[in-house]
């Protein structure tokens, strides 16, 4: 009975640590990084969505990347704002609350390696079979493959939170700016060997997974473009590809930096800064890599703009 009353108790979260002083000038900075995070991000989704000339399936799953974004900048922004404001011994949160944010937390990092496998997969078949695209990347196609990413994600990550809140805990300060698997599971004072070996074999797998997957992918997607003598089509490979691995790269980086820090305790406020960049640095600049990059969107937000400014004259 004291174990399930506890395991619904208040929990004490460390938040992000600054000092009186900057309290505010962090927050404005914060608050700014979300707001930005989130027009931009729902404006290429409603620009996709409502412009005809952009209803293709390489646009519709790059839709994945920016609702995923939404997720990941929301789930701990608003929380980690309002932290800031509040004393650090006055920074509560409900055991449930908790898991909710850890859920949606690690759903956002998985997702982020799966849509963009599947976006890869788009730019394989786009590029190394042109002729059989329209008949592979039905719209059909897209939805499943769109659902696979989310599923996936989902399912590995419901697997991990449920290993974790089976246990009891003795503890009840989270020392992390936010709520995630390992913050919880330290929380227990039962053996966490099992959460342990899941959390590395899973981060392993999916890291390689994702490495792996799109390495291979473009090793083909280079070696068509090297025994083509189609200049239009190696010029529109490489403006496609080089975007998706910067979004790519940037999503790994930030990732690695992150769990890199892990292994060195005294890098623990180091290692917790990179985590919440982590929610602020990808989802900002995919829609400035991605969109602006993106011939037919970079088309289309300048014909808009171009039509408010001449309509506000």
């Amino acid at each position: 009975m004291d174990n399930l009353t506890f395991r619904h108790s208040i929990l004490l979260l460390e938040g992000l640590k600054v000092t009186p002083q900057s309290s505010y000038p962090v927050f404005i900075m914060l608050l700014l990084a979300y707001v930005f995070t989130m027009i931009s991000n729902i404006g290429l989704i409603v620009l996709i969505s409502t412009e005809k000339n952009l209803h293709h399936p390489m646009h519709f799953l790059f839709c994945n990347l920016p609702l995923n974004d939404i997720l990941g900048t929301t789930v701990i922004l608003p929380r980690l704002m309002e932290d800031i404001l509040k004393e650090t011994s006055e920074r509560y949160i409900t055991y449930a609350e908790c898991v909710t944010q850890a859920y949606f937390v690690h759903v956002f990092i998985a997702a982020c390696h799966y849509v963009l496998i599947i976006m890869a997969f788009d730019r394989y078949v786009a590029i190394c079979n042109p002729l059989r695209y329209s008949s592979i990347m039905t719209y059909k196609m897209v939805i499943k493959l769109s659902a696979s990413a989310w599923g996936l994600a989902i399912l590995l990550v419901t697997i991990m939170l449920g290993l974790t809140v089976r246990l009891s805990h003795c503890r009840s300060k989270i020392e992390n700016p936010f709520c995630d698997n390992a913050s919880l599971f330290k929380l227990s004072c039962e053996s966490v060997v099992i959460n342990n070996v899941y959390g590395i074999i899973y981060t392993v797998a999916v890291l390689c997974f994702s490495a792996v997957s799109i390495f291979l992918t473009y090793v083909k997607i280079a070696a068509v473009c090297k025994s083509s003598k189609n200049q239009a089509l190696n010029s529109k490979a490489i403006k496609t590809c080089s975007t998706h691995l910067a979004v790519y790269l940037i999503m790994f980086f930030s990732g690695a930096i992150m769990t890199f820090l892990h292994r060195f305790p005294e890098y623990s406020d180091s290692r917790k800064l990179s985590s919440i960049m982590f929610h602020i640095v990808p989802p900002g600049l995919n829609p400035l890599v991605y969109g602006l990059q993106t011939k037919e969107i970079r088309q289309k937000m300048a014909k808009l703009w171009w039509r408010k400014k001449i309509n506000s004259l």
